[in-house]
């Protein structure tokens, strides 16, 4: 009879978390980046791992808003300097805050775009 041990044997990654404020998703995902070789690929995958980071930025400090530069050099850790933060959509995407949604205003407009039907 085989022991539990002996079937269910799972395996721990032991190697250490460069930034722990990330978490190893996040170090994985920008471990992955610096094997793409298409640079456009390249630099939407920098973007979304900025966008990702500055979310658990937010999540973590709600009283205080990381500002690109901490992104940047946050980005050049985690990749030991293997992806690039100096191309202009990564300026224009860590710049463009995404405004709230006004639902009531939503809602507004779209009864009347059913009243303009109902006519």
């Amino acid at each position: 009879m085989e022991k539990a041990s002996d079937r269910c044997s799972i395996t721990h990654r032991t190697d250490a978390i460069k930034l722990r404020n990330y978490g190893r998703i996040l170090q994985d995902l920008v471990a992955y980046a610096t094997t793409i070789n298409d640079e456009q690929q390249r630099q939407a995958a920098t973007i979304y791992i900025a966008r990702c980071m500055r979310q658990k930025n937010q999540i973590w400090n709600k009283d205080f808003e990381s500002g690109v530069q901490r992104l940047k050099e946050d980005i050049l850790t985690l990749s030991e300097g293997k992806l690039s933060t100096s191309f202009s959509e990564f300026e224009e995407a860590m710049t463009h805050t995404n405004a709230p949604i006004d639902y009531s205003t939503r809602k507004e407009q779209r009864s009347k775009q059913q009243k303009k039907l109902k006519r």
